[in-house]
């Protein structure tokens, strides 16, 4: 890198944060202060809040010109496009992704910042331990991590969120992917460079309320698995052709009964069980296709991932 400075572009996804926006402004702020060569370009991406979150970022706009707050149209669920929003609006030569709930901790920008200096065009958190989760969580977030990296036809790191801080390059061919379910986490996997990841152990949150559950957490789970995984349709055609063996075999079976004992008992219990199982085969084989044309649906209508409804910076005023 030259010796001028390198402007570094810090993206918080926000949604009824009200009460976390000017604590994360000032850890933000107190981590570019001790950074030197580097300037500060710090986008707010609001999707769409219900609390006073509007107000607080309009005065911290007003009073730090290096904010900059865009505003979504609506709330677009999850806050993969308010990141998107934030990429594609950055100014930095890199850009760190951070939720507004500061579970991820923004001191861990200057070792992202390091290890970038150093080569590595993505650098990623890697979650050691999350605090404030129960066991069943911590036990359902392990779980979907490793089933993820098995099944998903890319490496996609275990326990790596979107705390991540990456290069313009990489930011760039991101944003050239045009799917409409987009998860950074693994299309930040699927684009390459180089990367590696940096361990450490997500707070608890410290104001507001999580608006995720274990059922919210399932969908999630079940919508990146289906965008990054072709192993659920594989297997669906592996169970019908041993389902065929199976009844096949059932069939000589039973033929062979009849031969050597013709009065064996046969009856409605046994077709029964046998329509159940086969009734139930079908519609999980059902359900797993309807995922994968759901997705097909949601991708050829083309529409967009986010619309901003306004931006939000002031500009810095010349006495």
């Amino acid at each position: 890198m030259n010796s001028t400075k390198s402007k570094i572009s810090v993206i918080v996804a926000c949604y009824n944060e009200s009460e976390s926006i000017i604590p994360i402004f000032e850890r933000i702020k107190e981590v570019f202060r001790n950074l030197n060569g580097y300037d500060l370009d710090l986008i707010f991406v609001d999707n769409n809040s219900t609390d006073d979150s509007e107000k607080i970022f309009n005065r911290l706009a007003k009073k730090d010109t290096c904010v900059r707050v865009i505003f979504m149209s609506r709330n677009f669920g999850s806050p993969q496009p308010s990141f998107l929003a934030g990429l594609k609006n950055m100014k930095g030569q890199a850009a760190v992704l951070l939720h507004g709930d500061i579970q991820d901790p923004p001191e861990l920008i200057p070792q992202f910042i390091k290890k970038w200096k150093a080569g590595y065009d993505v650098v990623y958190g890697i979650r050691n331990k999350r605090k404030g989760y129960g066991l069943v969580m911590n036990f359902f977030y392990r779980g979907f991590y490793y089933a993820l990296n098995k099944l998903a036809y890319i490496q996609i790191p275990l326990n790596a969120g979107d705390f991540s801080l990456m290069d313009k390059k990489v930011v760039t061919e991101l944003l050239q992917i045009e799917e409409y379910d987009y998860y950074i986490r693994c299309l930040r996997a699927f684009v390459g460079f180089r990367q590696i990841g940096v361990p450490y152990i997500r707070r608890a949150r410290e104001h507001g309320h999580s608006n995720e559950n274990f059922l919210s957490g399932l969908w999630w789970a079940k919508t990146i698995i289906v965008n990054f995984s072709f192993k659920p349709l594989t297997w669906m055609s592996q169970l019908a052709f041993l389902v065929m063996i199976a009844s096949f075999l059932s069939i000589v079976v039973f033929i062979i009964i009849y031969i050597f004992n013709p009065d064996s008992p046969r009856g409605i219990p046994t077709l029964f069980v046998l329509s159940l199982f086969l009734g139930g085969i079908q519609l999980l084989a059902f359900s797993v296709m309807a995922e994968y044309m759901a997705k097909i649906f949601l991708e050829v209508k083309r529409r967009p991932k986010y619309i901003i409804r306004k931006i939000v910076q002031f500009k810095k005023s010349h006495k």
